[in-house]
């Protein structure tokens, strides 16, 4: 696309898709204007990065649509001061959003192909506040670490404990829960050690994280 239509595109996503999805916090829809999400998008695909669909990436897995992006973001509240983790890399592009407003995001996903793109497409933008790994996060990352912040890029069936307790006193995860056709975006809030808060963001759909289909035991 020329690119005076790429930031036309652009525009019309926040101002037509995202916005009007009840986003209104300045500070996100300035980061999804500014981050360049045409340049995470595969290329078969370059032409609907602005497109209110979930875009294929490979391995069965997908970019969230725009709008979710918009109202994940604007749900977590971020600040310089918080850690992030993200499980599911993906393309790098809500990786590229979250390292706008956070102080720092450690990433992993389970294809490694996934995390050498995301690593060329954010050195591109010399965005240097993320850590990528490869490796398989259902069960946690980074055992002996807690976060501020944790957002699961895939859906699970139930969320089981061990993502929410890695969060800080104070902290929120985000995760799309439950199984087709009713999946529910959840705001997850640690008030203390034992004590924590769930609130239901919105209704949506999204491809389940690698292997939270396979898991026997769930508990809420």
């Amino acid at each position: 696309m020329p690119y005076m239509n790429i930031e036309q595109a652009r525009f019309n996503m926040v101002e037509q898709q995202v916005r009007p999805w009840d986003v209104l916090d300045q500070r996100v829809l300035d980061a999804i204007s500014d981050v360049p999400r045409e340049d995470f998008v595969p290329m078969a695909y370059r032409n609907l990065a602005f497109a209110d669909i979930s875009i294929p990436l490979g391995h069965d897995q997908v970019m969230m649509k725009p709008i979710v992006e918009g109202r994940l973001l604007q749900a977590l509240m971020l600040t310089r001061q918080d850690t992030v983790l993200e499980i599911g890399t993906g393309s790098g592009y809500l990786t590229a959003l979250l390292a706008r407003t956070a102080k720092h995001v450690d990433s992993v996903d389970i294809y490694e192909d996934f995390v050498k793109k995301a690593e060329q497409r954010l050195n591109g933008l010399n965005i240097n506040n993320v850590s990528l790994e490869t490796g398989d996060a259902i069960d946690g990352w980074n055992k002996f670490a807690c976060y501020d912040v944790i957002v699961l890029t895939g859906s699970v069936p139930v969320l089981e404990p061990h993502f929410q307790t890695q969060l800080n006193d104070g902290g929120c995860l985000f995760a799309i829960v439950g199984e087709e056709p009713v999946m529910q975006a959840q705001l997850i809030s640690r008030v203390n050690q034992d004590e924590f808060n769930v609130d239901v963001l919105f209704e949506t759909s999204l491809s389940p994280l690698v292997g939270a289909d396979e898991s026997d035991e769930f508990v809420l």
